[in-house]
């Protein structure tokens, strides 16, 4: 349910969170030139925002937005240890920017956290179901009373919000569960014969 070496789970978070502060300062001293390294729909050299585009954020506003909901959601998704937390942030940023790139609308660049934050919270609110532990169901329920609101992301509507890196980072969050789960239940023991 959580890491089981919190303290390193959490100093993890506030470096990832340092990066991406100086990510920022680096942007703002370069007149926002990063931004420009955004996920770019269905142009090939669009791909490559895929890689950069959660790194980058519209302005301190932007990143402060994002900062608390990514340092909670990132310590939580610790609790199965750091590779594993890498491979599910690995997958929901790959999957999720994949998504961006395919749908977004043309002609936008799309940057921020969102996504990855977004495939986390669907991670964290359903591996309990996939994985059948009541710990991480009540983990879920509680995170979902606290921050369900947050869902909403994941319909269109507001300008300038990119509902599809909400939606698709969301459901990168659900397959990364369900691959988990699998994971865990194969590499548990099984019954033993006396």
């Amino acid at each position: 349910m959580f890491p089981a070496a919190p303290i390193a789970a959490l100093l993890a978070m506030v470096v990832f969170t340092a990066l991406l502060y100086v990510v920022e300062v680096v942007d703002q001293l370069t007149h926002l030139q990063l931004d420009a390294d955004g996920i770019v729909p269905r142009q090939v050299n669009g791909l490559e925002g895929v890689l950069w585009a959660p790194l980058l954020h519209h302005g301190w506003p932007h990143l402060f937005a994002n900062t608390l909901p990514f340092l909670i959601f990132g310590f939580l998704a610790m609790a199965g240890g750091f590779v594993q937390f890498i491979a599910v942030t690995a997958l929901i940023w790959i999957v999720g920017g994949l998504g961006v790139w395919l749908t977004a609308p043309p002609h936008t660049t799309t940057i921020g956290m969102s996504g990855v934050i977004f495939g986390w919270l669907v991670f964290l609110l359903v591996r309990g179901f996939f994985a059948r532990s009541a710990k991480q169901i009540l983990l879920g329920i509680v995170l979902f009373m606290f921050w369900g609101g947050l869902l909403l992301g994941v319909l269109p509507g507001q300008p300038g919000i990119s509902w599809q890196a909400h939606l698709f980072g969301a459901l990168a969050g659900l397959l990364a569960a369900w691959i988990v789960a699998r994971a865990d239940r194969r590499s548990a023991p099984g019954p033993v014969a006396a």
